[in-house]
Parts: C-alpha cells; structure tokens; sequence
C-alpha cells in the first residue's frame, strides 16, 4: 500500500502548505493545481437561490478510482469553515456564483447548503438551469493529504482531504452525488423533473487527461 501525504506529488498535483490563518487565495490569473472530484446531485433551490445537495459521496469508488473516506473532510472544515470554501462554475475561478453557508459531514457524505448570488449574471443563469434540470451537478476541488493506494485495485481511499472549492458543475464524476432537489413553489413540476432526470440516460466523464474531480 502506498500512503500519500502532504510534500508528496499525487498525479500532476503539487501538496501547499499554508498557515490556519490564510484561506486559499484563487486567481484566475494564477489558479493553483487542484484535485477535482464531481458528483451528481439534483439540487435543491429556493426562491431566493439557495440549495442543498451532496458534494461528495462516503465509500463509493469514483470514475477516478478514488473513494473518500468518512471524517475526511473534518480537520479542513474546522480550520476553513463554510466561508472559507468558494462557491464556483465549472471549477473557474473567475466564475464565484455565490456563498456556502454550511457544509458538514453526515453518515452519507458531505452535505451542503449554499445560495446563488442574483446579482451576478452567471449565477442567474446557474439558477434557471437548475431549475430546468438542466444542471445538477457539484464537484470538489481539493488537495489529497492523505490516502492509500491499493496496489491490486489501484483504488485511492483518502482519509484526509484539504478542500479548497465546490463548483456547480455539467459532468459530476460521482454518478450517484449531485444537488439534492430543487425547491420550488410548485411540487408537482419539481416531480415531474425528478421523473425525467431519473429515466434519461447520463453521459460517462472520461478522465484521461483532467484534473481529479470529486464531488
């Protein structure tokens, strides 16, 4: 077995130290290498733009051959908390759509709750798209400070995860994750959009050549 820690180089990952008191900076201009990990949730979104869903599923082997581990995400979440952690579209981070008000570990995952900033243009949109169906996925994008690698299987279970940002994202890479489902006024046409994303088939998300994603 082959533990990853921190000052260790996982796929093109470089591991950053940086002190309790610095949240992690994200530059469009200089973004740092992240591991990214998606996954599927249908989400929950209340009028005034705020949602609910599952970032990251617990003891579920990933498109990535990856499995988080429960408690994971513990020490990051209480050194960063929810507003240390950036709300972003599709991991760009030019592209922050909002704010996480709570993100904590239950026995299923990493649940969150977040709301979408109406002010911004592109967070508008995210908004309307959720509400369509259309959108429904999040995904983490994190440093792996600690895992093991099963040499048979060449599945990761990482037992400590830095998580620096979660994105609403198209292609979530844990089929089964994704934003829980959207609140509306209307129950019936929630249901009814429920119905058809459960029937319609989901496209696979090679993973040859992108960063890790989990979420």
């Amino acid at each position: 077995m082959n533990l990853i820690t921190t000052g260790l180089i996982t796929t093109s990952l470089t591991i950053a130290r940086f002190s309790r008191s610095s949240a992690p900076r994200l530059d469009a201009r200089a973004a740092p290498p992240l591991e990214l990990k998606r996954s599927e949730l249908p989400a929950a979104v209340a009028p005034d733009g705020s949602f609910e869903g599952y970032a990251a599923l617990f003891g579920r082997v990933d498109l990535g051959r990856d499995l988080i581990l429960p408690g994971a995400f513990s020490r990051s979440l209480a050194e960063r908390g929810a507003g240390g952690v950036r709300m972003l579209f599709q991991h760009d981070p030019a592209e922050p759509i909002g704010v996480w008000t709570q993100i904590r570990e239950d026995a299923k995952g990493l649940l969150v709750r977040g709301r979408l900033t109406p002010e911004v243009a592109r967070a508008r949109e995210v908004l309307a798209l959720m509400r369509a169906g259309a959108l429904d996925g999040l995904s983490i994008g994190f440093r792996a400070v600690e895992g093991r690698t099963d040499p048979v299987t060449r599945v990761r279970r990482l037992s400590r995860i830095d998580l620096w940002e979660i994105s609403v994202v198209t292609f979530p890479m844990q089929p089964d994750a994704r934003i829980g489902a959207v609140k509306r006024a209307d129950l019936v046409r929630a249901i009814r959009d429920g119905a058809r994303r459960l029937v319609a088939p989901r496209p696979r998300l090679s993973t040859a050549g992108i960063p890790h994603v989990r979420a």
